[in-house]
């Protein structure tokens, strides 16, 4: 009896075997077939992409060629422009555009926060402590702080010293904000009027090219309009970049001149509390 029960599980062993055998490759069989398709799509996606990326170089080098394209028309139109004429206006940029970079690092070195000064210097007088407000206004840079700490050293002097001495010394730091900035109008008037003494020159040298030829046909007079239409276009573009940086730095100088009569009031309001506190 044990024999047949032994045969009969064997039996089922054998058949649970050969069963799961079929089962694992019929699963297979698909899996191996995705498997071809996924490597026949990806072959297919990279065969695709193979000329997406060669439109993709194009499209780079034809970007490349655009940007050489354009240096080499400025350049080409710079020496069409008359060389003398246009290193002129040339010239007339660079110093305008270096004494805009000048002024705007200056003036965004002289910008601090005043409302935090004022808030120092007033604890430190209200703990009667005049030179640590001094040590405060001198190792803060700006003209605000300048203007505190000259009337700071004159605070034992009555509130009209003081209020005299912040008003002199504010009008010395307003002018300092406000240094070449006539140089940057000069260059700014400069640029336009060297572009039309061009255009000038040009159009002498568009009749002198007729009276030489004896004839008005198209060909004789357009070098000479060639070169007065270049260096009006160069000279009026460079006033354009010049005026946009003029007037952003006139609104700089305008904020600062602001800040330093809110704080010149501000600061006489603490002193004038500070006397009221300590010199009754």
């Amino acid at each position: 009896m044990k024999k047949v029960f032994a045969f009969v599980a064997m039996m089922g062993l054998l058949t649970f075997g050969v069963n799961q055998t079929i089962n694992a490759q019929e699963t297979a069989a698909p899996a191996a077939e995705e498997v071809a398709e996924d490597n026949s799509e990806a072959v297919d996606s990279i065969a695709a992409a193979e000329p997406a990326e060669e439109e993709v170089a194009d499209v780079e080098e034809e970007k490349s060629s655009e940007g050489e394209g354009l240096h080499k028309t400025i350049k080409v139109k710079f020496i069409e422009g008359s060389a003398g004429f246009m290193s002129l206006v040339a010239i007339a940029m660079i110093f305008g555009l270096a004494l805009c970079i000048e002024r705007i690092i200056f003036l965004s070195l002289s910008e601090i926060n005043s409302k935090k000064l004022l808030e120092d210097i007033q604890a430190a007088l209200e703990n009667g402590d005049v030179e640590g407000a001094k040590s405060i206004c001198r190792d803060t840079r700006g003209p605000v702080a300048s203007i505190c700490y000259q009337g700071m050293m004159r605070i034992d002097e009555g509130l009209d010293v003081v209020e005299r001495s912040v008003i002199s010394y504010g009008s010395v730091q307003a002018s300092n904000l406000e240094k070449n900035l006539s140089w940057i109008t000069l260059f700014i008037a400069m640029s336009p009027s060297l572009g039309f003494l061009g255009t000038v020159i040009g159009m002498v040298q568009a009749f002198d090219d007729i009276q030489k030829a004896g004839d008005i046909s198209p060909n004789v007079v357009a070098g000479g309009m060639k070169v007065a239409l270049i260096t009006t276009i160069f000279g009026i573009i460079v006033a354009l970049i010049l005026q946009v940086f003029y007037n952003y730095i006139l609104s700089k100088v305008e904020a600062l001149n602001t800040d330093m009569e809110d704080s010149s009031v501000t600061l006489l309001d603490i002193i004038m509390k500070y006397n009221l506190k300590f010199k009754k």
